[in-house]
């Protein structure tokens, strides 16, 4: 059992030790970046679960951000319609349902973020796919020898990582808690080992 807003989320019955009984973003998506995005964004959840007091619910907030696209390769025309339907069928509960699809609101989803949890979510997709698009571009592919002020320059030229949307971001930051700034250095070593995210501040 994964905890959520102090109710008990069972498992499927095949769940593995991460409590993912989905069996990981390689099940519905095989490209390796997007396999490395899912994983990425799953760092992410968990270190903001943790963060933001609610570290109790680590597992399910990594396991939401796991499993955001799910359905984002084999159906990219239907991206958080067809979600519903796959995490259904992998014994999904309706919380998880939900914050899946809410990671799309405005762009492809009627479903908006309620909870802390899935406006992180909402915020941080479209953020890490920045970072992300910033660190191939450097010589060393990390980020590990980023600074804050590099990924805010590639934050303000649009025709950087395009597909990054910017008012997505703002508009996500802007439903937490803080300025939405802050989220730049919040998102600071998350995932370990490999720390894809870490950068200076």
């Amino acid at each position: 059992m994964i905890s959520y807003r102090g109710k008990e989320i069972k498992q499927d019955e095949n769940s593995n030790d991460k409590g993912d009984g989905l069996r990981g973003p390689e099940k519905y998506n095989k490209e390796p970046f997007h396999i490395l995005h899912a994983l990425t964004v799953e760092g992410v959840m968990r270190w903001f679960a943790q963060d933001q007091g609610y570290g109790e619910e680590e597992d399910f907030w990594g396991i939401a951000g796991l499993l955001h696209d799910i359905d984002f390769e084999m159906y990219p025309e239907q991206h958080c319609v067809k979600a519903p339907e796959l995490l259904r069928e992998a014994g999904a509960e309706d919380e998880l349902i939900h914050a899946v699809c809410s990671h799309g609101y405005g762009l492809v989803s009627d479903v908006k973020p309620e909870h802390q949890m899935e406006k992180i979510l909402f915020a941080s997709d479209e953020l890490t796919g920045l970072i992300g698009a910033a660190a191939r571009m450097r010589p060393s592919g990390s980020v590990m020898d980023m600074e804050v002020s590099s990924l805010k320059k590639k934050f303000k030229d649009k025709r950087f990582a395009a597909g990054c949307s910017r008012d997505v971001i703002r508009e996500g930051a802007e439903g937490l808690a803080g300025p939405w700034r802050s989220l730049w250095t919040r998102l600071s070593g998350p995932c370990d080992p490999a720390k894809p995210l870490s950068v200076k501040r």
